[in-house]
């Protein structure tokens, strides 16, 4: 096991707002938050909360209005464009509400786009990465041959396939039916467990993140851990 005492990302006194024509909307309020290596987590939260929107300050696709973003020690704030990309394509992976796979391109094609984009275009691992979301007997598929839990694994292969650090998961059961969400739920803790993956899903799915793990909650602006029967402000390990 990794030693969790050092995080793979903390943020300090995250902040973000928008401005309105009635002047400023505050959505995060002082978030401190640490991810250590192996860890899953999920965040809830109602809707507007602001979840969507720190896993994408998290990820590098928006920017805090103040506070500091580390990881692995670097403070992202200090990264230059160019830096961002490259941490953006192969420290983490995305999974997304909506699949976005590419209509023309097959299953294996989509999955291997990433590595190709990064100078890659490791076959072998695409192959390895379709095993493990038990979808290399489709892989010549074209995604509207794919049934919506079997796109939502093949979203899944693709954030994978660069070997990222830490997944992402933006709802990413929002389109699925309760039977076919569960599966994409048991994928993602499988992978934590047999590989080490570790990952942060948003997702309105209560009852599946009390089924399994770290669960925090986003309210008012800040970011509390929650156990069965108590709620208390998150405090570091």
């Amino acid at each position: 096991m990794s030693n969790l005492r050092q995080p793979l990302i903390e943020t300090f006194q995250l902040k973000k707002e928008y401005e309105t024509p009635s002047g400023a909307l505050p959505i995060l309020k002082g978030v401190d938050f640490e991810v250590f290596p192996e860890q899953l987590i999920y965040i809830v939260g109602r809707s507007g909360s602001g979840k969507s929107t720190l896993l994408h300050i998290l990820g590098a696709l928006d920017d805090a209005s103040s506070g500091k973003v580390f990881f692995e020690g670097e403070e992202m704030g200090k990264m230059s464009e160019v830096e961002l990309a490259n941490f953006r394509n192969s420290k983490i992976g995305f999974v997304f509400q909506f699949y976005h796979l590419l209509p023309e391109l097959t299953l294996f094609e989509n999955v291997l786009l990433p590595s190709m984009i990064a100078g890659k275009s490791d076959k072998k691992w695409v192959k390895e990465t379709l095993k493990r979301v038990r979808l290399w007997s489709r892989k010549d598929h074209y995604p509207s041959e794919l049934s919506g839990g079997e796109q939502q694994r093949a979203g899944i292969a693709r954030a994978l396939v660069n070997k990222p650090s830490i997944l992402f998961c933006d709802e990413p059961t929002g389109n699925l039916d309760e039977e076919t969400a569960k599966t994409v739920f048991d994928l993602i803790q499988n992978l934590n467990k047999q590989y080490g993956q570790s990952a942060v899903i948003v997702t309105h799915d209560e009852d599946w993140a009390w089924k399994n793990s770290y669960v925090m909650r986003l309210h008012d602006g800040v970011l509390i851990r929650e156990n069965r029967g108590e709620v208390h402000i998150e405090q570091p390990f």
